[in-house]
């Protein structure tokens, strides 16, 4: 936290509505300070196509501008409880990705360039609708890094939190009026994906469940927004760019707040790591829907509104996001038992002459890694490390009282289990379990 906010009055509540154009660290200055237990209100734009599409970002997102947070120091977390999330868009645009070669060094989502002129990085505009719809300000050539190799326009319903993918004509008309579909915030930089008007699959209703798709802390180095995690970070390990590092570097750096974990709606609590002295909390790409894997690369990304309370917990020193998944989430093995149940299982041992009952509640960590077993066993190994658990037990709680879930594929997972309270308690989350779970 600089010196000039640390001395600002804390703030009870800051709404947020600027962002970083897709650079996320210790160079941000950051908003607030923020009161431990304060409010955050954000208003973000749709995370990876729209940044994707406008070559002058170098992250896939376009994430808010990161808060200090009152009290939070470097080896402390910090717990983000999401009372509200709410989708403006009215309609959006995704699908599976390609690259076209010859636009970029190293890695698309950070180091574009115009082929024509040879302009890193070039301002541009929106001329026209279609895939070749991106046009660089300075020559006037075509510049979109990416293509899809086939995608959809989906309209959505708030109210009845459904959606419904359309025809060409009507991916053309909404087109035509892209920003204001996408309910663009006056402040984003991006140009809108309804621009590339791509319409494969009409007719496909689907339900809506909003989530955002990377919150956290800020990362203890500069690297962009959509690489803050594993799989993704995985581009930055020895590119020739500004933020090209090794995986030593990385695996240092990042907070793992790009996860795509569809559990991370309203409702849920995230807890955090901090890196930097405030914490410099920050949110973005929120997704109307996406099944368990996000197996398309990409979701349904929008505009929306998020409302959350922070707090501090003191010397809880981790290394990605612990979450606590709403009970619809949870996977089923990892449901605490209600009171008949409990009072089943004391009868059950008693007629075996076991007489203790561990009193417990449900934990989730995040893991990353390049591939999903390099995750599952970052997952496991964050477990035992946060925990005291050792290794082998944790894999066992797993598995009769959790589960291991894809977050996102190649690399992001969730690991469930039920992990005895006072464990909880000695890490400084018990209360925050009894009080989600009503325990």
């Amino acid at each position: 936290m600089s010196e000039k906010v640390s001395q600002k009055k804390p703030l009870d509540r800051l709404v947020v509505t600027s962002y970083t154009n897709g650079i996320i660290g210790p160079s941000q200055t950051m908003l607030g300070p923020l009161a431990d237990g304060g409010t955050l209100v954000t208003g973000t734009p749709p995370g990876c196509w729209g940044p994707m599409i406008t070559p002058a970002f170098q992250g896939g997102h376009e994430v808010t501008k990161p808060v200090a947070i009152v009290g939070a120091e470097i080896g402390d977390a910090v717990a983000l409880k999401i009372t509200r999330i709410s989708v403006t868009s009215i309609a959006t645009s995704s699908g599976v990705m390609k690259f076209v070669e010859g636009r970029y060094h190293d890695d698309p989502f950070v180091s574009k360039f115009c082929s024509e002129c040879g302009i890193e990085r070039p301002a541009s505009h929106v001329e026209g609708i279609g895939e070749d719809a991106i046009r660089c300000n300075n020559c006037g050539a075509e510049v979109n890094a990416f293509r899809f190799s086939n995608g959809y326009v989906i309209v959505l319903d708030h109210e009845n939190q459904i959606s419904l993918t359309v025809n060409q004509e009507v991916a053309n008309r909404l087109a035509g009026k892209a920003s204001e579909m996408s309910a663009l915030p006056e402040l984003a930089q991006q140009h809108s994906i309804l621009s590339l008007a791509r319409a494969d699959m009409p007719g496909v209703a689907a339900h809506m469940r909003p989530f955002l798709g990377n919150i956290g802390t800020t990362p203890s180095r500069d690297l962009p927004d959509s690489h803050n995690c594993a799989d993704f970070g995985q581009y930055l390990i020895g590119a020739n760019h500004q933020y090209g590092m090794t995986r030593e570097e990385l695996h240092g750096a990042k907070t793992d707040g790009h996860m795509d974990t569809n559990s991370v709606r309203e409702g849920c609590i995230l807890i955090c790591p901090v890196k930097v002295p405030g914490a410099g909390v920050y949110m973005g790409d929120m997704h109307a829907q996406q099944g368990n894997g996000e197996i398309a690369g990409h979701a349904t990304d929008v505009s929306g509104e998020t409302e959350l309370t922070v707090e501090v917990i003191k010397g809880l020193t981790i290394e990605g996001p612990i979450l606590l998944q709403n009970i619809d989430d949870l996977p089923p093995m990892a449901r605490p038992m209600d009171c008949v149940q409990r009072q089943k299982a004391r009868e059950l041992g008693l007629k075996w002459g076991q007489l203790e009952l561990e009193d417990n509640g449900p934990i989730t960590f995040l893991g990353s890694g390049e591939n999903l077993n390099a995750a599952t066993e970052n997952g496991l190994n964050r477990a035992a490390s946060v925990t005291g658990l050792s290794y082998d037990e944790v894999r066992n709680r797993a598995t009769i009282t959790g589960s291991i879930e894809i977050s996102r594929l190649p690399g992001t997972v969730r690991v469930t289990f039920l992990c005895p309270l006072s464990i909880l308690d000695r890490m400084g989350i018990g209360h925050l379990v009894r009080q989600k779970y009503q325990l």
